[in-house]
């Protein structure tokens, strides 16, 4: 684990460090993963202001400046709202859709509830996180307020082989937020991995525990990640969804469960315990 940084109060040293790191980079030919880390980096110290916030409920009908807007439409599927109004949905596919056509649109090759054969033209954007060929896809998106990044990792076929590269975590980042979606994540992640992926303040993670990573493995990456905030997708049902709270329950996490499926993030109003939010959504 690595240990935070204590906090600097020279408002200039982090961009200083930060561009320094940038360039280290660059000149070393680091990887997009590595870049992708550089994007969303560590956090290097708690706010001791910000206790008092708690993980505050916001509606999601207007998205201010330093905020984001995220509503679960369901299964694996999220609408990502910018305050530049750039509009994500991921694992897009042609059962479950936001009302709206979004500008980006992720997609996973796991089977056809994670991507769509016939996206909307309107879309923009078109993100499929595999290769036919199964060599690495790589994004650095800046669209707006918004950047998107993906890490891969590799998913098993019905007969239980491996196709390498089938899979990508997608990363979201705006307002200072970082987004992660696992998609339909089959294994642990490595320390590289969870290296590249950088700080995440959000991850949205399959929790069915058979389909994807079984229980144990998915407590253990999101334990690893040490995100404030986790919002389960991918559970088929309140049985499924009663057992991974149950275990996470125990994990020092705080449980919440929301009315809406909307809620509005921002980096001023995330928990300062780390928390489960289960927002209502169709789960068919």
């Amino acid at each position: 684990m690595q240990c935070p940084l204590p906090r600097i109060a020279q408002p200039w040293l982090p961009r200083f460090w930060s561009a320094l790191l940038l360039g280290l980079m660059l000149v070393s030919g680091a990887t997009p993963a590595a870049a992708q880390a550089e994007r969303c980096p560590k956090l290097v110290a708690e706010n001791p202001f910000l206790k008092h916030l708690g993980s505050r409920a916001l509606p999601a009908a207007y998205v201010a400046p330093r905020q984001v807007g995220l509503t679960y439409i369901g299964h694996s599927t999220f609408l990502i709202e910018t305050a530049g109004g750039v509009t994500v949905a991921t694992d897009y596919n042609d059962y479950v859709r936001p009302s709206v056509v979004p500008r980006v649109a992720t997609m996973n090759r796991a089977h056809s509830t994670h991507y769509s054969l016939n996206p909307d033209p309107g879309i923009e954007h078109v993100l499929k996180g595999w290769r036919e060929d199964r060599d690495p896809v790589h994004y650095n998106l800046d669209i707006d307020d918004l950047w998107v990044g993906n890490l891969q990792t590799n998913i098993r076929d019905w007969r239980g082989d491996t196709i390498r590269n089938g899979n990508s975590i997608f990363v979201f980042r705006a307002a200072d937020l970082c987004i992660g979606h696992l998609g339909h994540l089959h294994h642990t992640l490595t320390h590289d991995d969870i290296g590249a992926l950088g700080r995440l303040d959000v991850v949205l993670a399959p929790v069915d525990g058979s389909y994807t990573l079984d229980m144990d493995g998915m407590i253990e990456v999101l334990k690893a990640l040490e995100a404030p905030v986790i919002i389960p997708m991918h559970y088929f049902n309140e049985s499924t969804l009663e057992n991974f709270l149950t275990r996470f329950a125990g994990q020092d996490y705080v449980i919440e469960r929301r009315e809406s499926p909307e809620l509005v993030l921002s980096r001023e109003t995330l928990p300062t315990k780390p928390t489960v939010i289960v927002l209502p959504g169709s789960q068919y």
